[in-house]
């Protein structure tokens, strides 16, 4: 019999505290939050706007540009839509490997929906490029490189509206 007065499931803010705290860190882990992000209402209708992706997976070596940089394996990175490999890295990433998989590329890079939004006239439009950020943990880096790297991309696309796809 299931005792339901607690919770059954795991829940991932305890038990990163705890790993967090078995790795000998003085301090429990403290999670990321943003008052003044820059959250608003969209200024237009999405059939009338242009829509960036953002996903947190990335391509396997073989298929990276020959322009990728050197020695830069996890960077914030912009590539073509049209362009995209059928499978991308994600290995190295933290998910229940056990219980699930990453083989649908639609599942964590839905640009091939985003694209039938388009032709439903749902969505206005979709960057030329989608684009990668690396999972981190540093707050830091987060907020003092990646995302202003993301910021600058999808600025020079002129994207109205971003959708975030971790991993």
């Amino acid at each position: 019999m299931i005792d339901r007065a607690h919770r059954t499931f795991v829940s991932y803010i305890d038990k990163s505290r705890e790993f967090y705290g078995a790795q000998g860190y003085g301090a429990p882990y403290q999670w990321a939050y943003n008052d003044d992000a820059p959250f608003a209402p969209l200024t237009k209708p999405l059939s009338q706007s242009r829509l960036g992706i953002v996903t947190t997976s990335f391509l396997y070596r073989d298929d990276r540009p020959s322009d990728w940089p050197e020695g830069k394996a996890k960077h914030v990175y912009a590539l073509g839509i049209d362009d995209v490999p059928a499978k991308m890295y994600t290995e190295d990433l933290s998910w229940d490997k056990d219980a699930t998989h990453t083989d649908d590329l639609g599942t964590f890079l839905p640009i091939q929906h985003a694209k039938d939004m388009v032709a439903d006239g749902r969505l206005g439009s979709i960057s030329p490029r989608f684009y990668g950020v690396p999972t981190d943990y540093s707050q830091r880096r987060t907020n003092e490189i990646d995302a202003p790297a993301v910021l600058e991309l999808v600025q020079a696309d002129e994207v109205d509206v971003v959708l975030l796809v971790p991993l």
